[in-house]
């Protein structure tokens, strides 16, 4: 008879003697997390905002009348090596501002010569005549003057879609102000006054809008463009005072509320059975506002309709003047407006303006915003959001912006008292439960963005992010 003494054979220590952890388990109540979300960001921009209440759904910017004279950015189709310019297009230019004869239009583009460029070539030197006006399709131009003491100074920085010369299509003794010089390869279209006459002696059309334009400067404006307010300053006596009024824009912008929806869906029998320790419903209706408010505050800064990048006026956007972002880049964006808030920058550019602060030695303040510790210049804090977009290139934009309504800035629009509000300018209503016993919740947000007057928001483009070899 055999008998099996591999239990008796053990080693004493090798014996469980109590019970163990993962049975034990079973009958403990386990501690949860709540559900977590890794698309949760800062979201700076609608924290710093004022929001301004819209009733109507719409909010509309009065403003002095402006004179606008064409101070847009030129667009450009490519086929290939070939690169052309849209007729259209075109209108940016002052002198074809709000012309819409296509015919005439098609034919100044056809007459458009391509030109090529590389890094370093000298475009148009100072005192020059000058005798065509230069389409920048592609590349980066800077602009050089001679300063009163005699020595170079930098005048602008141009990019895609500038140009320069155009006063030469109509004074046939104009010279070129600045020395032109290319700082990397790229494209340019160029329109000579030869050409330009050539279209403008049978297109009666344009004949006609150029002597509309030529008494434009008859009219009086200052020096944003807008008409001027008469006053007198200065006189002896009983001088005759000029009379004044303030002309408005007949047709001023209208900002309408843009949205933001989705449907929410619970089983009844997730809501019934599985809501202890924490409810399921309001876990799931958490999550999704978070992502209805991370999409806010991605249409607010790209929205072609309102959003900040593309609404900031063409004046007040610049380039970097040596492609990262440096000091000096980031005064000139200060300089540019009173009062500015925050600067408003993806982290990976905030890590490129770290960089070249410390290649020079400078290191940024630091100011409390919100209770918050973030990095400033100038006493402007630097804040994140990774809503900016990061070309292909390795560039982004930085924004800096003044706020308010009493300080004519940006602001933020929403509505608030709406119908079963959620939080402000949000709502979440209930839209019962279906032959699948799912109950549907709809959650709305409603909200846009206004820039009160032009100068309130500027853009530094192009700013290189990558590190260098």
């Amino acid at each position: 008879m055999t008998v099996d003494t591999s239990l008796e054979a053990q080693p004493e220590q090798s014996r469980q003697s109590s019970l163990s952890t993962a049975a034990a388990r079973n009958l403990a109540t386990t501690t949860k997390s709540a559900p977590q979300m890794q698309e949760i960001t800062s979201r700076w921009l609608l924290r710093m905002l004022p929001w301004v209440e819209t009733a109507g759904g719409a909010y509309r910017v009065n403003r002095r009348l402006t004179y606008t004279v064409g101070d847009g950015v030129i667009e450009f189709v490519q086929d290939g090596g070939n690169v052309r310019v849209i007729p259209r297009e075109l209108g940016e230019l002052g002198l074809l501002r709000g012309f819409e004869d296509d015919e005439v239009l098609t034919a100044l583009a056809g007459r458009c010569v391509q030109r090529e460029f590389r890094a370093g070539e000298v475009l148009t030197e100072r005192g020059a005549p000058a005798e065509q006006i230069h389409l920048l399709a592609h590349g980066r131009i800077s602009q050089t003057s001679v300063g009163k003491y005699g020595d170079e100074v930098s005048v602008a920085v141009l990019g895609d879609g500038d140009r320069f010369g155009e006063e030469a299509l109509l004074d046939s003794e104009a010279r070129w102000e600045h020395t032109a010089t290319a700082e990397t390869p790229g494209t340019l279209l160029t329109l000579s006054r030869a050409d330009f006459h050539a279209v403008l002696a049978s297109a009666p059309s344009l004949q006609s809008h150029i002597e509309q334009f030529r008494s434009l400067p008859q009219q009086r404006q200052n020096k944003h463009g807008e008409a001027e307010i008469a006053l007198s300053a200065g006189h002896v006596g009983e001088a005759a005072l000029p009379g004044a009024f303030v002309d408005y824009e007949l047709k001023p912008r209208e900002y309408e509320l843009s949205i933001a929806q989705t449907v929410l869906r619970v089983h009844t029998r997730v809501a019934d059975l599985y809501n202890g320790p924490m409810n399921q419903t309001e876990e799931q209706l958490r999550l999704t506002i978070e992502a209805l408010r991370e999409r806010q505050e991605y249409e607010l800064i790209n929205n072609r309709e309102f959003g900040l990048l593309h609404n900031a006026d063409f004046k007040q956007r610049i380039q970097t003047h040596s492609g990262p972002p440096t000091p000096d880049d980031l005064d000139e964006l200060l300089c540019r407006r009173r009062g500015s808030k925050f600067f408003l920058a993806h982290p990976k550019t905030i890590a490129a303006i770290g960089r070249e602060f410390n290649a020079r030695g400078l290191y940024p303040d630091h100011v409390d915003v919100g209770g918050q510790q973030v990095p400033a210049w100038r006493g402007v804090p630097i804040l994140p959001c990774s809503k900016i977009p990061i070309s292909k290139e390795m560039t982004s934009s930085i924004l800096v912006m003044r706020t308010g309504e009493k300080s004519q800035g940006v602001i933020g629009l929403h509505q608030t008292g709406l119908p079963e509000e959620y939080e402000p300018g949000l709502s979440v209503r209930f839209m019962g439960i279906d032959e699948q016993a799912i109950m549907s919740y709809l959650v709305t947000t409603y909200y846009s963005a206004a820039i009160l007057v032009p100068d309130a928001l500027g853009v530094l483009e192009n700013v290189q992010i990558g590190r260098r070899a």
